[in-house]
């Protein structure tokens, strides 16, 4: 195995067991890990463009659009036509919201120091610059959308119609 497959596959293992904890800890609170990061970015109390809230929580449009349905519908969040722009919406933590975060950030501290207890302090910041760069690296530029893959039964084509891939070069 080569050394990225082998980086992916750990940030793979390490992410899907972490959000499956954090999904098994949060459900009785009624929130979803993913949910649980969009409350998270909004409990300093701040109001973020729908576009802003995908970009800091590293989510697509779509996938953000689909949690807040659900989260105001729960009447955690509320939404509204955003002030300079009609077109785009913001999002605020509505109180309900704030007290369920609230509970589920004080009971995850027992994982959360489990966490921590793993690493030292210097490893900690070594790890999360790590990250960092790998995601500056591979993460399209600001403002870019990343280009749709589709898959054929010829080939992979991207979106803007090139040709496809022989499948020589797939492995096939």
């Amino acid at each position: 195995m080569d050394a990225w497959h082998e980086i992916a596959m750990s940030l793979r293992g390490a992410y899907l067991a972490m959000h499956r904890q954090a999904d098994g800890e949060f459900a009785r609170y009624g929130i979803t890990a993913d949910q649980f990061v969009i409350l998270a970015v909004l409990s300093d109390g701040a109001v973020l463009a729908q576009a802003e809230l995908s970009r800091r929580t590293h989510s697509d449009p779509n996938t953000i659009s689909a949690m807040l349905a659900l989260l105001e519908t729960r009447g955690l969040i509320g939404r509204m036509r955003h002030p300079n722009d009609g077109r785009a919406r913001s999002v605020v933590m509505k109180p309900k919201g704030k007290r369920i975060f609230a509970r589920v950030w004080a009971n995850r501290e027992a994982t959360r120091k489990r966490m921590e207890a793993l690493f030292t302090r210097a490893e900690i910041d070594v790890l999360a610059q790590h990250l960092k760069r790998i995601h500056q690296e591979l993460a399209p530029p600001q403002g870019r959308r990343q280009r749709r893959i589709v898959v054929t039964p010829d080939g992979l084509v991207n979106e803007d119609d090139s040709p496809p891939l022989d499948q020589r070069e797939l492995g096939s």
